[in-house]
């Protein structure tokens, strides 16, 4: 079972709702941050990295001796990561989004590909969990190629919890895409339920069952649950604005260890994933 953890916004909560529910659960887990822009998943979990992979992608090199400025590589490419100038031709890394188009379209064989750095990917445990996040490099835009090389590590037969980026856009696509189950997680003001809305809407769109959690619920408004109710979306929990909580997040403690009486709520928020994932499938 793959559950993939969202946001509309940053902020909510998203990385406490995942780490927590990763070590509440006694079945084999694994736990992935693909928030690869800012992960900080493993400041929670603390654990033992034991693998680190740097992780390319693919971009044309061309060979200017063979290349004829034919534009061919011009017209396919819809980034406009190879570009043909008058006697020039430009090609533009940060751009590219790793077709290899130009490279088949090129009737001279003068583009080759050679790979550029995205990031690093690390594998590690904690206890009997296991623990992957990836890490952009600094500066670059192209996060979903490395989202992707982190989920390659999501192994058969185990629950997968993944910590995806705040947003809508394309690394949230990328991080939600084919899990079975996505637990949004907001706020009730009016900027958390503006980007719920967003969020609701990209879940829609790929066809997957998803649930709330509200996050400091006993502040703003009640404008999130009626949203909720109206879209059909189950309210699966509600976390209280709690000093105590937001001091164990403040010293990087989990919720389920400095509170104790929280660990059943996650494994109960669990069984309420698995008795609605069947229903929607039905």
């Amino acid at each position: 079972m793959i559950i993939s953890i969202a946001s509309g916004k940053g902020g909510t909560g998203k990385t406490t709702v995942a780490t927590n529910l990763a070590v509440s659960l006694e079945s084999p887990v694994q736990l992935l941050d693909c928030d690869v822009e800012e992960p900080n998943a493993h400041l929670f979990i603390r654990p033992v990295i034991e693998k680190t992979e740097i992780i390319t992608t693919p971009v044309p090199e061309v060979d200017m001796k063979k290349c004829t400025l034919c534009g061919k590589c011009n017209e396919i490419c819809q980034f406009k990561a190879i570009v043909v100038i008058g006697e020039t031709l430009l090609t533009f890394p940060e751009l590219c989004h790793s077709c290899g188009g130009c490279v088949e379209v090129c009737p001279e064989g003068a583009i080759t590909e050679v790979g550029r750095e995205l990031g690093v990917i690390e594998w590690g445990h904690r206890d009997g969990l296991e623990f992957v996040h990836g890490r952009l490099r600094v500066g670059e835009a192209m996060s979903p190629p490395l989202i992707r090389r982190a989920r390659k590590h999501t192994r058969a037969g185990m629950v997968t919890i993944i910590d995806a980026p705040p947003g809508t856009s394309c690394p949230v696509i990328a991080s939600m895409k084919g899990a079975d189950f996505v637990l949004l997680v907001t706020e009730p003001t009016p900027f958390g339920l503006h980007d719920l809305k967003l969020a609701v809407g990209a879940v829609k769109i790929l066809g997957i069952p998803c649930g709330l959690i509200i996050n400091r619920s006993d502040m703003g408004d009640n404008r999130v649950r009626e949203y909720a109710n109206g879209q059909g979306v189950p309210i699966l929990m509600e976390i209280s604005f709690d000093r105590r909580v937001a001091e164990s997040y403040s010293r990087g403690e989990l919720l389920v260890e400095a509170m104790p009486e929280w660990k059943e709520r996650f494994r109960s928020l669990f069984h309420r994933i698995e008795e609605i994932i069947p229903r929607r499938k039905s």
